[in-house]
């Protein structure tokens, strides 16, 4: 299994997939592989068939995790074996689209304010202000910080592209009092790895995360299942029900399809509150019930 998955390693790498994504298909395979307690090259349609099966009856995951997997099984039988792959026999199950959870503004605030450490409060702002996924903002160097365009550089986003995006004045300030604070200036990550912080690499997502769960528990916000993502979600549709428009939305949250950026208009209040009911337009008459024959 090792010089399989040496060689799946350099396949990925060869195609320039990011190291997320490397994470995520070398886990998909060796997960696969040990289900079954066998090499992954010594197991066929027929597991993968069954492994699919047992994914979403016994261990629940959600549709968009069995197409990850899938597809990290599918990389590895095309890729790394040259073997063919069926479609027909592998078919992805059907997507389920749910709308995510947003926070009200006074509640980012709330959220905000419970961060239990200077050092979490400053991820939470930084998250909200930028709409920054959470590797991009746990990846941001100090170089990325552009105070005199005002602007956030965020490198080699999802699909390893990278965007600028608008530094709040407040954000400016609140980062400048974080890097008064720390005890050795880092010359390269913003947010330095290790309980210090005096890492040579960056801070872990796992600290984002934890940074977001820790401050809904303070909050009393644990209700809302918040995440790293949820910041995200929320600064998408705060913009948009403060005017912004879907294209420049579309370009700060680094969307290749507008479409996936006009979910936020299911999300947005004031577009929700905009659209009169139908039932508004009806006249009833002013006795309500049914008429009753004597």
């Amino acid at each position: 299994m090792n010089q399989l998955r040496q060689l799946m390693i350099e396949e990925l790498q060869r195609r320039n997939f990011a190291d997320t994504t490397i994470r995520t298909y070398l886990h998909g395979v060796a997960h696969f592989s040990r289900h079954f307690r066998r090499s992954p090259d010594q197991l066929g349609p027929e597991e993968i068939r069954k492994y699919q099966a047992m994914l979403l009856a016994k261990l629940k995951y959600s549709p968009n995790t069995v197409t990850l997997r899938l597809a990290s099984l599918r990389f590895f039988y095309i890729h790394v074996l040259k073997r063919n792959w069926s479609i027909a026999e592998t078919p992805y199950p059907k997507k389920v689209r749910h709308l995510p959870q947003i926070l009200s503004q006074e509640e980012v605030a709330r959220l905000i304010d419970a961060a239990d450490t200077p050092f979490h409060r400053i991820l939470l702002m930084t998250l909200y202000a930028t709409g920054a996924r959470r590797a991009e903002a746990a990846n941001l160097k100090v170089s990325d910080i552009d105070s005199q365009r005002m602007v956030v550089h965020i490198r080699e986003g999802k699909g390893g592209r990278d965007r600028d995006v608008m530094l709040s004045p407040k954000l400016l300030e609140e980062l400048r009092i974080y890097w008064r604070g720390l005890r050795r200036k880092p010359k390269e990550w913003l947010f330095p790895g290790n309980r210090w912080h005096t890492a040579s690499y960056p801070v872990t997502t796992k600290v984002l995360w934890s940074a977001c769960q820790i401050a809904a528990e303070r909050a009393g916000l644990t209700h809302k299942h918040i995440h790293p993502h949820t910041l995200r979600h929320c600064f998408a549709t705060h913009l948009l029900e403060a005017g912004a428009d879907l294209r420049t939305i579309q370009i700060l949250l680094g969307h290749c399809d507008l479409e996936v950026t006009t979910i936020y208009l299911h999300l947005s209040q004031q577009h929700l509150s905009a659209t009169a009911s139908p039932l508004d337009a009806l006249m009833f008459s002013s006795q309500g019930g049914h008429k009753h024959s004597s």
